[in-house]
């Protein structure tokens, strides 16, 4: 975007922000409509991690990286929970120690921070790895952790005392069109530029758009235990051989499909769900344990008991907590695009769509928005 233009967001989710914060870095004029009173989607329905280590090496890892100094930065001013914790895959399984090996022996040339480590070295980093059958693990150390509710919630208030950017909450944007957008209460706005950041409800504002895009509901369920008793402390996030199925990073490992074969004939119930499983702890103690994966029709409006409880039983394969007591449940939905890190269109003059970061939207959204505004290389991404 060039001189000083009046740019509108659509959503104050974690996208939203992210490319309001650009924007007003960029000098230009912003205002963000958020149709509820807070975020309420999947921005805050989330484990808090900032996840380089996940994503596709070039143009998505530099995104990531790009997004975690963001994230550090922001933190610092704006005085919300972000900590470098670092990452830890745990390999209980010969095919996922086969794939850290393989993944281990090609990363750092691909710009990834990771070192292989041996069960004893595991254990010094996190008290949770379950040493029965541990055969290593890989440490990556660029990964944060954010509580995403504290975040999203910090950011308009400092977006707005630091950059004047303005915000409309509990104000529905019910049309865009080039040149502006029209409010619930007729309100009519005029605006140089539209980002529409309203993730999979974008649907109800440019459904003609949607239905062309490629995008794909998907539904995740997560719980939550109480804080950990004595200050207990999880050290680093931690993932299992199940997630290298998950993640585009892995994808470089000749042995992945071999794990992804023996998964799919030993654990069907697992495919069934996309049901990959992770830990993370936040600044209150409490653990955040997930998640599963559910597509367009498969989605319900209720929460699948057997989900939780097929995530829990894969857990306890892999760490050990002073409590599992779960003290929330919740469910969320988010847009994914199969093959690209975000979904960008621009369907009408000035008006930009941005969605689809599916689960990397704490991971990727500062870096994309910085780039798109910019107009740098990394648009290539989203295009």
């Amino acid at each position: 975007m060039e001189d000083r233009q009046h740019v509108g967001i659509v959503g104050a989710g974690i996208v939203g922000l992210a490319h309001a914060l650009a924007a007003a870095k960029q000098g230009h004029s912003v205002t963000v409509f958020e149709r509820n009173a807070a975020c309420q989607g999947a921005s805050i329905r989330n484990f808090g991690m900032v996840w380089p280590v996940g994503q596709e090496a070039g143009p998505a890892l530099d995104a990531a990286l790009r997004s975690r100094e963001i994230w550090l930065d922001l933190a610092g001013q704006a005085n919300f929970f972000c900590r470098p914790t670092g990452a830890i895959y745990l390999a209980h399984r010969d095919d996922e120690w086969q794939v850290l090996n393989e993944f281990a022996d090609q990363a750092v040339d691909l710009g990834y921070q990771v070192e292989l480590l041996s069960p004893d070295q595991v254990r010094r980093k996190t008290p949770a790895a379950n040493p029965n059958g541990l055969l290593g693990g890989l440490f990556s150390r660029t990964e944060l952790a954010v509580d995403p509710v504290q975040a999203i919630a910090a950011l308009p208030g400092f977006l707005n005392a630091r950059y004047g950017v303005q915000f409309h909450f509990e104000c529905p944007v019910v049309s865009v069109r080039s040149g502006g957008l029209t409010t619930s209460d007729r309100r009519e706005w005029k605006l140089d530029q539209i980002m529409v950041c309203s993730g999979a409800d974008f649907h109800s504002l440019l459904p003609t758009v949607f239905q062309r895009s490629g995008l794909r509901a998907c539904k995740l369920q997560m719980m939550r235990t109480i804080p950990q008793p004595s200050d207990w402390n999880l050290g680093t996030h931690i993932a299992s051989g199940l997630t290298l199925r998950h993640y585009n990073s892995f994808r470089i490992c000749p042995s992945l499909d071999g794990l992804i074969d023996r998964v799919a004939e030993e654990t069907p119930e697992l495919d069934r769900y996309g049901i990959h499983v992770m830990a993370s702890q936040n600044a209150a103690g409490e653990i955040i344990l997930g998640d599963s994966h559910e597509y367009d029709a498969d989605i319900g409006p209720f929460d699948r008991p057997e989900i939780d409880a097929l995530i829990l039983r894969e857990l306890h394969k892999i760490i050990e907590l002073p409590s599992w007591e779960v003290s929330r449940r919740w469910s969320g939905i988010y847009a994914k695009h199969s093959t690209q890190v975000i979904y960008r269109s621009e369907p009408i003059q000035g008006v930009h769509v941005a969605t689809g970061t599916g689960g990397g939207g704490m991971t990727l959204a500062f870096g994309l928005a910085d780039a798109f505004v910019a107009g740098g290389p990394l648009c290539s991404v989203a295009s």
